[in-house]
């Protein structure tokens, strides 16, 4: 089955804390005549390339605007290889292959800890297992030591205490999948009805539990030793280096790298199924969902592309077709989606509908087939073709502006290299793009979606899809499988690298250069700031407001999420869907929602696009129609939302924590997930909305942050012109009193109960000082600790050396008020009371000192907050996101190198006395799990007094 598993949760500043940050003022006024908009630039990654004598490919792409380079090393072995008995093998290897090696005998993700590495992570599809991540350029040597290291001298580092581990971190990892509505086992059924048993396709990446319970050392060894050499990889180097550099490096580290067996291309092989089949499958979920899925073009094939488009039309936007029918003019959906996986040998097509309450999954189903019969028979309009190539021409271009991770450049060139031989493969992609016609595209969608189709209805039921049993496949054979000789065309190049003097160290680091602000007023009193980047021919503008989720106080919870969602669900000339389609045929993104403390509008514009997308920005911020129809249809799909936010044990967790945290009556004891409750939403008028935007959308008190292709020379008149005339209501609201909460006397431990659950989900949380509080940073670097990084304390025991989880991490959002510190973990039922148990213990020993902080902890947290910091700001994204917290929380300009410069000052006795912030003696407990099992378990531990509340918090008993 198709999917990517990834062997590194991200960092704890990504636990799923909806908090966000106030929004406050004004500054100093510019004009200037506009410019003309330009033409559309040329896209174009350019790159050279060689082979070394073992057959390593090196593909190089020089990139000097940021001091980092992005090394991404492609195996192109994934599930698709495996055999039946031994699936889950590639996936797997890709965890071990975190584990160190023999000359590196500790976790691989240390020394890059040590030198501020970015956007690090591996992942495994059907196709291929990928290694990533940026580095400092002077931490280049090292990067290559570690990735050479893994490939050349892995097997002696790996015993069967390393196997088990990352068995049980893998087999947690998939409990965790399957322990969502609509889980694994759901998409692992669809990938087995359409594919036979004996395609490669038929079983899921991640693997059986019997198979990963079967594996034997022997067996993973032998895996290894056949398929991982330099012969079936590729590795890409893009960033600050050139080709000459980067040819010396690779056949330094590299060279002498010998050789497996060639793993062959295996031939395309898309099923030929003579029938359409369908399927029924209860879950524990809360509304029926329909899949509709079909084996379809591989990656490459020539009507791809056309095939591709089909999708986008049909629904790959909110203009899409099934959008307008099911969502918007029958309303009987909350959601439509169309993706295609265009994996090598296959693609895989698959249709999603979220069916509405109380409509017949039928009707749903009736009506995709009606909508893909009636495009077949028509074909796209010349608009809708139009939109669809805009659409996709900027997804790409917006995907390359990053050298590293998912979808950047680096990513780009290996995928091209590893499945089609040539680099560049996306020139072709673009040129089918541009000649792509009517005609094309309906025959790509007459070809591909005929019978052979297969549905899976999963509708409401009492037990949850993770009991569904496993598919059986042929067991492994007795002996390990045979090793197949290694290719003879390849030989190796003699090293003079010595491996037992250990990883190569870094002297040096590139110097933190934060771009320059430029700043100006309109005539309004709004200010403007502004950071020129042209590298990528795309401007991104985000306007904030005060006033999120706690200017609800007083109001209907979840007033501000739902007003400011509605900011694009309609303005000015366009309706909902007219919006949708303009915004689709200019390229541009345009989002808006509120946070913690905050209201945003955001815009990503194509530089030749800029005046028409905000033309459209600016009806979506100011001229919001606020249509009785279109509420009534947001607020279906967002009660539908909640109750999905319920089912899940993730969402359900953080729906409880903070009002219990901040008791009632404060601003912040509401939902994190910005979402309310079934009563507010259900309540919400008109009026409502009316109210929020005239109180809180206030001009005067708005900034509008601009980063990319402009100068302030063109923005400012172009942002003068839409909003200089915007006049604020004199008597807008104050912002809402944060009153500060006293931690309570003693822990207190709450239940959810999430009945046939096979992970229980533990949070525990307390409050502590804003952001604003000059204990922050402190702080902050403190939790980087206990369970900020992935080598932190609660990680590595609860994952690495108990592998009872697939990660545990902690942190805090940042807040004008007090900020909750959330620490969590999902973790196997059987499991529960012993990782309350280590967590508990943990943070007792973290805050009392009874484990100090080393200076070895030290080392590794300043250098991940510092050393990162040259390279951290290579995208618009990353800009207008510092930028943004230092308005919002009136930081000087200079703040990133305050902030640096505190975090070198750092020593293990200030970040202990950081740590005494948590008080073990007044944590909050949430456990989300099957109560049969665990309750009474979770009592008998004694952490503190034990209630059970439902969804909404309320008590059960």
């Amino acid at each position: 089955m198709p999917q990517l598993s990834s062997s590194r949760l991200p960092r704890a500043a990504a636990l799923a804390l909806a908090l966000a940050a106030a929004l406050a003022a004004p500054a100093a006024v510019l004009a200037a005549p506009a410019a003309a908009a330009r033409p559309a630039a040329a896209v174009g990654i350019a790159y050279e390339e060689f082979t070394l004598p073992n057959g390593l490919r090196v593909i190089v792409h020089t990139d000097r605007k940021a001091p980092i380079v992005a090394v991404n090393v492609w195996y192109h072995v994934g599930s698709k290889n495996e055999q039946p008995g031994r699936t889950g093998f590639a996936h797997l290897f890709e965890h071990l292959m975190f584990q160190g090696s023999e000359n590196h005998r500790d976790e691989f993700f240390g020394p890059f800890e040590l030198v501020g590495a970015t956007d690090q992570n591996g992942t495994t599809n059907v196709d291929r297992t990928n290694y990533f991540q940026n580095v400092p350029t002077t931490a280049l040597d090292m990067a290559l030591w570690m990735e050479s290291d893994r490939m050349g001298h892995l097997l002696g580092a790996i015993d069967q205490k390393t196997l088990d581990e990352q068995r049980g971190v893998v087999q947690n990892e998939k409990r965790q999948g399957e322990n969502q509505p609509y889980g694994r086992r759901i998409s692992g059924k669809l990938y087995e009805a359409l594919y036979p048993a004996d395609h490669p396709y038929s079983w899921s990446t991640i693997g059986s539990m019997a198979d990963l319970d079967a594996a034997s050392l022997e067996d993973v060894k032998t895996w290894f030793r056949s398929w991982y050499g330099p012969n079936n990889a590729v590795l890409v180097l893009a960033g600050d280096i050139d080709a000459a550099t980067a040819k010396q490096k690779a056949l330094r580290y590299f060279g002498d790298i010998p050789a497996t067996a060639t793993l062959k291309d295996m031939a395309t092989r898309i099923p030929q199924r003579e029938r359409d089949t369908e399927e029924t499958i209860g879950d524990r979920v809360p509304q029926a969902r329909v899949y509709r899925a079909w084996p379809v073009a591989q990656f490459g094939a020539a009507d791809g592309t056309d095939l591709g488009l089909f999708a986008q039309v049909l629904g790959g936007s909110a203009a899409s077709r099934l959008d307008e029918r099911l969502v918007h003019r029958d309303r009987i959906a909350d959601s439509a989606s169309v993706s295609i996986n265009d994996a090598e040998i296959s693609g895989t097509l698959v249709v999603v509908a979220n069916v509405k309450q109380g409509v017949d999954p039928a009707k749903v189903r009736a009506a995709i087939d009606e909508e893909i019969a009636r495009l077949i028979a028509q074909g796209p309009s010349a608009e809708e073709l139009d939109r669809a190539k805009t659409a996709s021409r900027a997804e790409f271009v917006r995907g390359i502006e990053r050298i590293g991770g998912f979808g950047g450049k680096s990513d780009v060139l290996a995928r091209c290299a590893v499945f089609l031989g040539k680099p560049d493969c996306y020139r072709d992609e673009l040129a089918d793009l541009d000649k792509a016609s009517i005609a094309s595209v309906q025959a790509a969608g007459r070809k591909w979606l005929g019978k052979g189709s297969h549905t899976i209805v999963v509708v409401p039921g009492d037990k949850p899809a993770s009991a569904l049993p496993e598919t059986a496949r042929a067991a492994p054979a007795a002996a390990p499988a045979a090793l197949p000789a290694p290719d003879p065309r390849f030989k190796t190049v003699k090293s003079e690298v010595d491996r037992s003097l250990g990883v190569p160290k870094t002297a040096s680091f590139p110097a933190l250069k934060f771009p320059q602000r430029q700043t100006a007023t309109l005539s309004n009193g709004m200010q403007v700031v502004l950071i020129e980047r042209h590298d990528t021919p795309v401007v991104q503008l985000q306007m904030e407001f005060p006033g999120g989720f706690s200017a609800d106080l007083g109001r209907k919870i979840g007033t501000a999420s739902f007003a400011m969602a509605m900011l694009d669900e309609g303005a000015g000339d366009y309706g909902a869907l007219q919006l949708s389609a303009r915004k689709e045929s200019l390229g541009a993104e345009l989002s808006s929602g509120a946070s913690l403390d905050g209201a945003s509008v955001a815009l990503s514009a194509l530089s030749d696009k800029l005046e028409p997308s905000l033309d459209l920005f600016a009806d979506t911020v100011r001229r919001p129609r606020f249509e009785e129809g279109e509420i009534a249809r947001v607020r279906a799909q967002w009660l539908a939302g909640i109750k999905q936010e319920k089912a899940r044990p993730q969402t359900a967790a953080l729906r409880v924590l903070p009002p219990l945290l901040y008791g009632a009556g404060h601003a912040y004891a509401i939902p994190f997930t910005g979402t309310g409750t079934e009563a507010s939403i259900g309540s919400i008028q008109r009026d409502d909305l009316v109210a929020f935007h005239r109180d809180w959308l206030q001009p005067q008190r708005a900034r509008a942050i601009v980063v990319g292709d402009t100068t302030l020379k063109q923005i400012v008149p172009l942002l003068e012109q839409r909003f200089g005339d915007w006049k604020g209501a004199a008597d807008a609201p104050a912002l809402p009193a944060l009153a500060a909460v006293a931690r309570p006397k003693a822990p207190r431990v709450f239940l959810v109960d999430q009945p046939g659950a096979i992970q229980s989900n533990l949070y525990v949380g307390e409050l502590i000082a804003p952001t604003g509080d000059k204990s922050t940073v402190d702080f902050d670097f403190a939790n980087g600790v206990l369970g900020g990084e992935f080598s932190s304390r609660l990680n590595m025991n609860l994952r690495e050396d108990k592998h009872w989880a697939y990660g545990s991490y902690s942190g805090s959002g940042n807040a004008l008020g007090q900020r909750p510190w959330i620490a969590q973990a999902a973790v196997q039922s059987d499991k529960t009371v012993e990782s309350l148990a280590e967590l508990k213990r943990e943070i007792e020993a973290f805050s009392s000192g009874s484990k100090p902080i080393s200076e070895a902890e030290v080392a590794k947290v300043r250098a991940a907050n510092t050393l990162s910091l040259p390279g951290a700001y290579e995208t618009g994204d990353a800009l207008l996101g510092q930028v943004g917290a230092d308005l919002r929380y009136g930081r000087p300009a200079d703040y990133i190198l305050q902030y640096k410069a505190r975090n070198e000052a750092m020593t293990p006795a200030l970040a202990q006395a950081a740590a005494k912030t948590l008080d073990p003696a007044a944590l909050t407990w949430v456990v989300v799990g099957d109560l049969s099992k665990i309750e009474q378990p979770v009592r008998a531990l004694g952490l503190g007094e034990v209630k059970v509340i439902d969804s909404d918090g309320k008590p059960v008993r």
